[in-house]
């Protein structure tokens, strides 16, 4: 039993006596777990046939590398792209007009490494804009087409990428079927991404399009490598973890800000990282026999995927991939060897784990998109010496006001949140002490439905 579930049996006797703690301004309660019925009723809409159906889909076109055909209606990448955007286009027929498909081609030139020749690349998107106009929130769920054999630069073998990436590019399309007939304040992204064996290409030219248009991105999941539960290695069988990683220092750090995160002493407290801890807190909660299991690094040992782009941006971005990966069935040439089978074949995946999977992003996705826009100016206050706590902040300036603010809180040596607290001002006292604990703030709505946590800054 983990350090959370412990925690959560030791303060249950607390939550059913309603106990509160008061300021000199406010009262403040532990807030019971609401799980919203519509998120929930998303969840239990997906379904692992439909998943399984999409990947063998995606394996019938023999090959999606990036430098396969493209004039081919059968196989190679051009195919797969535009059956994907087929796809959406039959999911948007649910969305009465907001949700939108786009094609976005690039041209990525000549590296002399993977990209022997100019090469026109895409990005096949399906964009479910937002209900309000004064929210201007942008959430983005996204796997890759694109597929590989033994050498990365080989575009004519059979290269079927079940799982890597067909796997995560399944996450989205049935995530924007399930979802193109709801309404979000927020706009929400689903993106089949092009490029990613041979360096991050479409990740890469989208980032820099969200910078470069002052899209307000609050969040980026990208699911790689999400749908097998075995390993052939180590015998390990386990459906039910599955690994997010986010990065701890962000990328893009300036001095000023790394000065304040030494202040603070947050280097596990970066946006992303507190991304990763909301996609746990979401997914476990609509999700049934899921651990959402938070890994303190970027990704996994000297690699890398297509949140990396969005993290040098600057944007909060993780990555989901299952807990044991099958480096016989991943990246490797279809063959048999000594009677043994090697290639990133369907039969050796788990759609009912993939399923899991595709509901704890559902379920981030939707209490994001719900949600109200962050708080402003979160502040601790720090004019006296004192073992109290003074948290003081702002409503978001975009988008619907907020029905109240969590306070959560949590040691300085915990993973997660410990606590969470529910107040209806924009500012609070707590009888914990800022040398001892972490705190952040959320906006929260009538629902439950909760921002991501913004970290308060020294204010005097």
């Amino acid at each position: 039993m983990t350090f959370k579930h412990n925690l959560t049996r030791a303060l249950a006797p607390i939550l059913v006596a309603g106990f509160c703690l008061t300021s000199p301004t406010l009262s403040i309660a532990q807030e019971p777990v609401r799980q919203d019925d519509e998120i929930k009723q998303m969840v239990n809409q997906l379904s692992a046939q439909n998943l399984e159906q999409l990947v063998q889909r995606m394996v019938d076109f023999g090959t999606r590398h990036t430098l396969s055909t493209t004039t081919s209606k059968k196989e190679g990448i051009g195919a797969a792209r535009e059956w994907v955007k087929s796809e959406f286009e039959q999911y948007a027929k649910a969305s009465n007009g907001r949700m939108t498909v786009e094609m976005d081609r690039f041209i990525v030139k000549a590296d002399g490494r993977r990209i022997p020749q100019d090469v026109e690349m895409a990005n096949v998107m399906a964009i479910l804009k937002g209900t309000d106009p004064n929210d201007d929130r942008v959430i983005i769920v996204g796997g890759h087409l694109d597929s590989r054999a033994t050498d990365v630069m080989d575009a004519k073998s059979k290269a079927p990428g079940a799982n890597d990436d067909a796997s995560g590019v399944a996450i989205v399309m049935e995530m924007a079927r399930v979802m193109a007939s709801k309404q979000f304040p927020a706009t929400l992204i689903f993106v089949a991404f092009q490029g990613e064996e041979q360096g991050l290409y479409g990740s890469t030219h989208l980032a820099e399009r969200a910078k470069k248009e002052n899209w307000n991105l609050v969040a980026m999941l990208n699911n790689d490598i999400v749908g097998n539960s075995f390993s052939a290695e180590t015998g390990l069988h386990d459906n039910t973890s599955v690994r997010v990683f986010s990065e701890g220092v962000p990328a893009n750090e300036t001095e000023e800000q790394a000065r304040m995160r030494r202040t603070l002493g947050a280097e596990n407290d970066s946006p992303s990282r507190n991304l990763a801890r909301y996609m746990e807190n979401t997914g476990e909660k609509y999700v049934d026999q899921i651990d959402v299991v938070l890994v303190n690094r970027t990704d996994r040992f000297l690699r890398g995927g297509d949140h990396t782009p969005f993290n040098r941006s600057g944007f909060a971005a993780v990555r989901m991939s299952e807990t044991n990966e099958d480096f016989d069935h991943q990246h490797q040439n279809v063959r048999k060897e000594d009677g043994k089978q090697y290639g990133d074949l369907i039969e050796y995946m788990d759609f009912e784990y993939l399923r899991k999977n595709t509901g704890v992003n559902l379920a981030t996705m939707a209490s994001l998109g719900w949600a109200p826009a962050a708080p402003e100016k979160v502040g601790v206050i720090t004019s006296n010496l004192t073992n109290k706590t003074d948290l003081q902040w702002e409503a978001p300036s975009k988008g619907k006001k907020p029905a109240g603010y969590y306070v959560l809180m949590r040691e300085t040596n915990s993973p997660t949140w410990e606590k969470k607290f529910y107040v209806k001002d924009t500012k609070t006292t707590l009888n914990y002490s800022k040398d001892n604990y972490f705190f952040a703030v959320q906006s929260v709505d009538d629902e439950g439905h909760a921002s991501l946590p913004v970290l308060p800054v020294p204010v005097r």
